[in-house]
């Protein structure tokens, strides 16, 4: 592995859609955001993706479909139990959880392959604050291309050259 980027960076190109341009060194890539765009004042379902910095945390992946991507961040493999809580009345909201679950939560093991590969992001984790957004992860795009609900999403190739780039320290700025 080479050096690393301290910042990649994102912002939106379409004024009234979900396309953007992720900019990592002197290489650029379309991905998707939220159909809202970006919002400085994120909230729980607001379909927007949040704008900051935000600390680029461990990559998950689901090795029963994609190989170990390539990175100088912390990488785990997903397990069909794991979940993340997305219920702001939680004590374990915004934070990976063990199915089953009681509360609101996401599978990370999808039947689509959306969440074979994810970007765990320091967006409202340290400490996470009821309401202000969970699950903002960078995943896969979908064929279609469409929108996320607030995350973002890349091809798999344009996040396996993005992670060769990351590594401790990388942080993801949006907007």
């Amino acid at each position: 592995m080479g050096t690393f980027d301290h910042e990649i960076t994102i912002r939106h190109v379409a004024s009234n859609g979900h396309i953007a341009t992720l900019s990592v060194g002197t290489i650029a890539f379309t991905c998707h955001i939220g159909p809202t765009g970006i919002t400085y004042n994120k909230s729980e379902g607001d379909g927007a993706t949040p704008a900051g910095r935000w600390p680029m945390r461990y990559v998950l992946f689901r090795a029963d479909r994609v190989v170990r991507p390539i990175t100088g961040l912390p990488v785990r493999a997903i397990l069909p139990d794991s979940g993340w809580c997305d219920d702001p009345a939680s004590r374990d909201y915004n934070r990976p959880v063990q199915l089953p679950y009681a509360q609101s939560h996401e599978k990370l093991w999808r039947t689509d392959h959306v969440y074979d590969m994810i970007v765990v992001l320091g967006h409202n984790d340290n400490p996470a604050i009821p309401g202000k957004g969970s699950a903002v992860f960078m995943h896969l795009s979908r064929p279609d291309r469409s929108a996320t609900r607030g995350c973002i999403a890349l091809s798999q190739n344009h996040l396996r050259q993005m992670l060769l780039r990351c590594g401790s320290g990388t942080i993801l700025r949006i907007g």
